[in-house]
């Protein structure tokens, strides 16, 4: 009896040796992976939106004071951003602050305002040494630079 003229030939599987479909739990690694991955960066995006907000915020509550204490405020509130972005410019003082400023600044801080920003501290609270409109243009600088650099 001759069974080998029955037998069909013989067929190899197709090329098994590709790792795609990947199995299920494969799938789960990948799917938590992704979610971790965006999740970080969304949540540093928000972190940094939220900093932004705050201290937009806070300028925006002494916008229109032209008292002298609403320019040591934005002077404490520059050096805060400074300690959170740039720490080497937070002992920077008088015109290399300014100048620091207005290197990381679009738009250059005008000579008046300069002055006001790095002499506030020390002017006597019932000075007229400033005017509303360097105290304007001073908070106009403030404003746009922590946007800039937030």
């Amino acid at each position: 009896m001759d069974n080998l003229a029955g037998l069909r030939d013989i067929h190899l599987p197709e090329d098994t040796s590709f790792w795609w479909p990947i199995a299920y739990g494969w799938w789960g690694v990948l799917i938590v992976f992704t979610g971790i991955v965006i999740a970080f960066y969304a949540g540093k995006k928000v972190w940094q939106a939220s900093a932004k907000f705050y201290t937009r915020r806070i300028l925006l509550s002494f916008k229109d004071d032209t008292e002298l204490s609403a320019a040591i405020k934005m002077s404490e509130i520059l050096r805060r951003v400074c300690v959170r972005q740039y720490p080497e410019a937070v002992a920077l003082v008088g015109n290399d602050w300014i100048d620091f400023l207005n290197k990381k600044s679009k738009k250059m801080l005008d000579a008046n305002a300069a002055e006001l920003l790095k002499n506030a501290p020390f002017i006597a609270p019932k000075s007229s040494n400033f005017s509303a409109h360097d105290m304007q243009n001073l908070w106009q600088f403030c404003y746009e630079w922590v946007g800039e650099n937030l």
